[in-house]
């Protein structure tokens, strides 16, 4: 499906751009070098039009006193990060006005103030991008639409650990999610509807 219409109050929702995650250079099919620009161009675009970007990072406490529990069958979660590792990149970084949101899970709606951030702004729709498809972004894509927010996903401004698991969730999750389409074409959309 295609970016049909973005509503009158849309934020941008940026995942995980941080130091520690953009500098993996295993990402695919979109390096981070692609990536990041592109996440640029929309956030200058939200940004123009005077609506919320958000940009979440994902932290964790370094005696893993924060991780999620429970049973699973792959590698421990629990492991030492590099200083700055949960930095936002710095081409993202020091607009006053955008939202930082930081989280300890795969998603960005769980545990943290989100979308009381994006209600009390009267927002109804999200336009997701960033690190990885298949994990902080299908992860936040599907608590925005449990939680009642059209959706939108900026498949060439994400990128994932794996090419396979990237256009699963862009192929076969993202449409039953929201529309999907390229940073330009939002951010086409976007100037479009806003003139």
């Amino acid at each position: 499906m295609a970016v049909t219409t973005l509503d009158p109050r849309t934020a941008l929702v940026l995942i995980d751009l941080q130091n520690g995650i953009v500098g993996n250079p295993g990402l695919a099919p979109h390096a981070a070098s692609d990536v990041v620009p592109r996440a640029v161009r929309l956030a200058e675009a939200f940004r123009s039009h005077d609506l919320p970007v958000v940009l979440v990072r994902v932290t964790a406490a370094a005696d893993g006193a924060d991780a999620v529990r429970g049973r699973i069958d792959g590698p421990s979660r629990g492991r030492a990060f590099p200083e700055g590792w949960d930095v936002i990149v710095e081409e993202l970084a020091g607009h006053p006005g955008d939202i930082t949101v930081t989280k300890r899970n795969w998603g960005a709606f769980y545990g943290t103030d989100l979308d009381l951030q994006l209600r009390r702004r009267g927002i109804t729709q999200i336009v997701l991008a960033g690190i990885a498809t298949s994990i902080g972004v299908e992860s936040s894509a599907r608590a925005a639409h449990e939680h009642g927010y059209h959706v939108t996903l900026a498949t060439d401004a994400m990128s994932d650990l794996d090419p396979e698991t990237h256009r699963n969730s862009v192929e076969r999750i993202f449409p039953r999610l929201g529309e999907t389409g390229t940073a330009e074409e939002i951010v086409e959309l976007l100037d479009k509807t806003r003139a």
